[in-house]
């Protein structure tokens, strides 16, 4: 045996210790894992009972025809392809559409207007902030009755008023073609106070240092607002838009409480349409195939919106 030899038989032998520190970081990570699970399962549970759950039980009843009492029977996608096939849901999409369309510009520019308004050193801006949220809280049952009675084509206030300057009003939520106007002006009007709090907060989350610098640099009101406000202002909009479409395209309350879908279906929106397959027809299975479709909808919609975000949204 040589020198060498004799001096490596004679050195300390360490044992590896990786398994040990991978057992132990595997420890830590399924303790921290349930520790997580721990808090989130008071919103978990709700969440998978109240949600999840019935989002999967719809789409397995969408797969078959059931009429709330009898055995359920399995067509497969036959649901889907008969709703694809009926002008119906196409006309209830459009109406929902429709009402997208003139509902949104209307309660996004007003409650722009508003915020912008009571942003600035106005007397008695708290009361008027309370004022104009008031509707917000107010159930739609009382906003339809009311605005239903503005609208009355006989003795409506905003009749009245029309032909005290000579113009013959239209007959409102009575009138196929006026059936919409008449939703899309009740609901901009009861949503104006939600729109204006979220841009209210975020106009007073923009530092005055930078309107200061945009008047050393000459700019004006219009040109600050288009340049300054709007830009800084992008985020607020973002999620007032978001939150605006998905309730869009759930329109519901309103036009069940104003016009029940007509007059002859002329403001029947989606939801509507599937209330009334569940709970007059007896239609569940096509009800709930309506519902997968609305929310393939909606999400493809709001996730379009995320991805072009980038191009207009300002943060920071």
């Amino acid at each position: 045996m040589t020198a060498q030899t004799a001096l490596l038989d004679k050195a300390p032998q360490f044992k590896h210790s990786r398994p040990v520190r991978d057992s132990a970081s595997r420890s830590r990570r399924i303790k921290y894992t349930l520790t997580v699970l721990a808090f989130l399962l008071p919103s978990a549970i709700p969440l998978t009972l109240f949600v999840l759950g019935p989002m999967v039980a719809a789409a397995w009843v969408s797969l078959n025809q059931w009429n709330l009492l009898g055995p359920l029977k399995f067509v497969g996608f036959g649901n889907y392809i008969r709703l694809l096939q009926d002008p119906q849901t196409g006309a209830v999409f459009l109406h929902t559409v429709y009402y997208i369309v003139g509902y949104l510009p209307l309660v996004y520019f007003g409650g722009l207007a508003l915020a912008l308004a009571l942003n600035t050193a106005l007397k008695g801006r708290s009361l008027l902030r309370g004022i104009y949220f008031l509707p917000v809280i107010t159930s739609w049952i009382v906003v339809a009755l009311v605005w239903r009675w503005l609208l009355s084509p006989s003795n409506g206030i905003v009749n009245t008023a029309l032909a005290m300057v000579g113009i013959h009003g239209p007959g409102w939520w009575t009138d196929p073609a006026w059936s919409l106007p008449s939703i899309i002006l009740a609901s901009a009007w009861k949503d104006l106070g939600f729109v204006m709090v979220i841009l209210l907060a975020g106009l007073q989350a923009i530092p005055t240092d930078v309107y200061d610098a945009a008047k050393v640099d000459g700019a004006g009101p219009w040109r600050r607002l288009i340049s300054v406000t709007l830009p800084l202002l992008s985020p607020s909009t973002f999620f007032v838009i978001v939150i605006s479409l998905v309730n869009g395209f759930q329109v519901f309350d309103q036009i069940y409480a104003m016009t029940g879908g007509g007059p002859n279906g002329s403001s029947e929106s989606v939801v509507e349409q599937i209330y009334d397959f569940t709970f007059r027809y007896g239609r569940a299975g096509d009800a709930s195939a309506l519902s997968w479709m609305l929310f393939i909808v909606i999400l493809a919609v709001t996730l379009i919106q995320i991805r072009g975000q980038k191009r207009w949204v300002t943060y920071g």
